[in-house]
């Protein structure tokens, strides 16, 4: 008597083989991943004559605007808003602290707002740093790096001038100096945007 073979387990279940199925979520992932990085590498940055995207930010406890904890870029409108990027790990950084802050207490009655965003640092390194140059203008961490990842920053410190319609009046990479720093400000300030 001849016995019929057995066929061996193939893998379905109700017909699906789940080897390939696994295949193919894994090609679509990896798709959906590669044209993610494509569209943020050919993301815009923004640049002097865009209108600066806008955000909303928590300030470091004891630093408000206008009393308030929190602010939104929009609710600036009006004001010239110099927008810097900064870390305390960052050496550059600590070149322009005592520079940005003087330049603050200089135009702080002449609708200017100075505006530090901590970008990728830790809540306690930043306050060490704030209190180390005596820093006094409204600053706030940079959470998940919302803020900075809109801007497009490649590093720090950046600044962004914003005049008082809401748009890129300059985009200064790498540490400010104070001749620059004053003449944007005063041009903006004459433009009146």
């Amino acid at each position: 008597m001849t016995q019929t073979p057995v066929p061996a387990e193939t893998g379905k279940a109700g017909g699906i083989r789940w080897g390939t199925v696994l295949l193919w979520a894994s090609l679509l992932t990896l798709l959906a991943l590669l044209g993610w990085a494509l569209i943020r590498t050919n993301a815009t940055r923004p640049e002097a004559g865009q209108p600066a995207p806008d955000f909303d930010i928590e300030f470091f406890d004891g630093y408000t605007w206008q009393d308030m904890p929190a602010a939104n870029l929009s609710d600036m409108r009006g004001n010239v808003v110099v927008l810097n990027f900064w870390a305390a790990w960052c050496v550059e950084c600590r070149l322009e602290a005592e520079l940005i802050e003087n330049a603050w207490r200089q135009y702080q009655n002449d609708d200017v707002i100075f505006l530090g965003v901590a970008y990728a640092d830790v809540e306690p390194n930043s306050i060490a740093y704030m209190k180390e140059f005596g820093i006094s203008y409204p600053n706030g961490p940079d959470l998940g790096t919302d803020i900075s990842d809109s801007y497009e920053i490649t590093g720090v410190p950046e600044t962004f001038f914003i005049g008082k319609d809401g748009v890129i009046g300059h985009v200064q990479i790498g540490p400010l100096n104070e001749t620059m720093l004053n003449g944007v400000i005063q041009r903006l300030l004459q433009e009146g945007g």
